[in-house]
């Protein structure tokens, strides 16, 4: 991924964002989950973007790429995703307007849903990627389809309606064996100890520029519970650990993949390269030019 280095802010929060746009980005809410419609339209060719909820995107036109810290994911016309609450830096392409659907959605209401379902989804074992794919049948395509008539309406539908619409989209996902990596995470959002959803927080966002408010809300939790839980389960301090993490990132970027140190700087989650470079120095006694310039001579 070749990136051009920006001085940077910490991510937007695509759910917050969406939310507090009411009038730009018409929307249909229950509790925490909301739908909506979205028509891009940044000009920028890269956003960073993190939501404290999952959300599920269903793709009507164009194309974006969403790059996580565990690789990267393709959305495109006609294509279902279901994206794991955190971050991600999404590459944009202007051949095509992006238009798609949202809808974010909690955890909490997830397995509330699938408490109700009569057949109990059965346990599965595996590493779960960041962006997990919906397999885009009739029944996904109906459903979405099904809601612009409440999307385009003049008022809008009850609450105890629109609960019922939200629960059909997670049990028609949910009663496909098509889903199967979806349905082992549902099934693991089920069972999960807090301990393990904290360290899969931590180890799949840790490269972002996220503030410890941002991890303790991503992870569920006040922020003294994150602290308290973090230096339980790390013995550290998620200060420290997080440079540790963020700078051995940025080597690795810098010696193996060949990443200039910009854009090592920003994949690793830097605010700028001067942070980066003394930070870098600090650690391992040299300038990350420095390193780079020797890598080049060898």
């Amino acid at each position: 991924m070749l990136i051009t280095f920006v001085s940077l802010i910490h991510l937007i929060n695509f759910n917050e964002y969406i939310a507090a746009n009411p009038a730009h980005f018409r929307q249909l809410t229950c509790g925490e989950t909301l739908f909506t419609v979205y028509n891009c339209g940044l000009a920028e060719k890269f956003v960073q973007l993190w939501s404290h909820n999952n959300y599920i995107v269903y793709v009507a036109s164009g194309r974006k790429i969403w790059h996580t810290a565990e690789g990267s994911f393709e959305l495109k016309a006609g294509d279902c995703k279901f994206i794991k609450r955190g971050a991600a830096i999404v590459e944009q392409f202007f051949e095509k307007e992006f238009c798609f659907y949202l809808f974010f959605v909690p955890d909490t209401f997830i397995c509330d849903v699938l408490k109700t379902k009569s057949t109990p989804i059965e346990k599965g074992e595996r590493n779960f990627t960041p962006v997990i794919n919906i397999e885009s049948s009739d029944t996904v395509h109906a459903f979405f389809t099904s809601m612009l008539p409440y999307y385009n309406a003049p008022t809008p539908p009850d609450q105890a309606l629109l609960q019922l619409k939200f629960s059909e989209l997670i049990l028609t996902i949910a009663d496909n064996t098509a889903n199967r990596e979806l349905l082992c995470y549902f099934c693991t959002l089920l069972h999960m100890p807090q301990a393990i959803s904290l360290q899969h927080i931590m180890e799949e966002n840790y490269c972002y520029n996220l503030k410890l408010e941002d991890y303790a809300r991503l992870s569920y939790r006040s922020l003294s519970a994150f602290k308290r839980d973090f230096e339980q389960l790390y013995h550290t301090t998620p200060g420290k650990w997080l440079m540790e993490k963020k700078l051995n990132r940025a080597r690795q970027l810098i010696t193996v993949a060949g990443k200039t140190v910009s854009d090592a700087a920003f994949e690793s989650g830097f605010e700028s390269i001067a942070h980066f470079s003394r930070a870098f120095s600090r650690q391992f006694g040299m300038p990350p030019s420095a390193t780079r310039k020797m890598l080049s001579l060898n």
